[in-house]
């Protein structure tokens, strides 16, 4: 069974498991995408360079047409890829297969123009063109065997009939090469994307607690708000009250347990996208995304007030650890985050001056009074 399921993660997850691909398929579609934006601008110059050559020379110039025809396409994909296409879309990735059936199309005519010596730019195009193509290879497998049937019916009656035979012969072993070719060059990328997105998530996380650290707060809050389209959003920023009498009561490793537990406590309470990390100290962020109902934002706040007391646990069981926050609400005003963690420190600061209440939200009123 687990020779089975390798097989199938080779054919179908380009060697990994199906949920690490779906995590990995806009990578592998962005490296698709830019390797293939350079590939185009180099297939209009060779389109070109043919074209110009098919005046001249006699053995290509009943390709002129094709030739015309591949010039004004590479200019068009490239102006799409270049200026159109998202580097993530899907619509990018069918027309890079049309663009290697183009190349395989091409490839064919060149054979035919010299049909009593064996193909060799088809089945140089069936070795290369696999290799600049991470998908899932049975993809690629079904792309090289129409474009391979395609081409003996076509040759049939161009060919004489044992360069044909050769051909039949040396283009399905070439097909399996050039999978074969496909499905290594696949895993290793795939790999690399793999290897690159762990060390991604380690940078990004803070050892203490597993949750986003400041630097990755700071970037995904920031890519936020820096969306022109997005104009609502709720930050809160919280910290434990007399964490530093927790450490000097019961030590660090308590309170290094105290801001663990905390940590987890926001990981299990916001699961559906919001931006959940610790900002350093006992201090912690959540930015709530796409909506700045204060309602919605009283609700959270309650949740984690209440959360902590009842399950943040100390080495003496008749204390509780309570948490302050402050609430700033996002209308599409501020640029950054440095201007909007501003507005949530001044309404923390509030907080931790009234006991009487567990959080506030950043109003001008309390701005003023700072």
């Amino acid at each position: 069974m687990k020779i089975l399921r390798k097989i199938r993660n080779y054919l179908f997850y380009c060697g990994i498991e199906k949920e690490e691909y779906k995590v990995l398929k806009k990578d592998a579609y962005v490296s698709n995408f830019e390797v293939w934006r350079v590939l185009h601008c180099l297939m209009i110059f060779i389109f070109a360079a043919l074209f110009i050559s098919s005046f001249s020379v006699s053995l290509i110039v009943s390709n002129k047409i094709f030739y015309l025809i591949g010039f004004i396409y590479s200019i068009l994909v490239s102006v799409l890829f270049l200026f159109v296409f998202k580097k993530d879309s899907l619509i990018a990735q069918l027309i890079i297969y049309l663009s290697i059936s183009l190349l395989l199309l091409l490839g064919a005519f060149i054979t035919k123009n010299n049909p009593d010596n064996p193909a060799t730019t088809f089945i140089a195009f069936l070795l290369i063109t696999p290799m600049f193509m991470i998908d899932k290879p049975y993809f690629m497998a079904i792309e090289l065997s129409v474009s391979s049937i395609i081409y003996f019916v076509w040759m049939y009656s161009v060919k004489p009939y044992d360069i044909w035979l050769m051909d039949v012969f040396n283009v399905i072993v070439f097909v399996i090469i050039g999978l074969f070719l496909h499905i290594i060059a696949n895993s290793i990328r795939i790999k690399e994307f793999v290897l690159a997105r762990k060390i991604n998530i380690q940078k990004d996380i803070d050892e203490l607690t597993g949750i986003k650290n400041k630097a990755a707060l700071t970037r995904d809050i920031n890519n936020y708000l820096s969306d022109k389209s997005k104009d609502k959003g709720i930050l809160f920023m919280l910290d434990i009250d007399r964490f530093k009498m927790v450490n000097d009561t019961y030590g660090h490793d308590v309170g290094d347990s105290v801001i663990n537990q905390l940590g987890s406590l926001l990981s299990h309470l916001f699961t559906n996208g919001e931006v959940v990390g610790r900002f350093g100290g006992d201090e912690f962020i959540v930015f709530i995304k796409d909506t700045n109902d204060k309602a919605l934002a009283e609700e959270a706040a309650n949740k984690i007030v209440n959360g902590a007391i009842e399950n943040i646990q100390l080495p003496d069981i008749d204390k509780k650890v309570s948490i302050s926050i402050g609430i700033a609400l996002y209308n599409g005003v501020e640029n950054n985050y440095s201007e909007i963690f501003k507005k949530a420190d001044v309404a923390l600061y509030k907080t931790k001056a009234d006991r009487t209440v567990k959080f506030n939200f950043y109003s001008d009123e309390i701005a003023n009074l700072q």
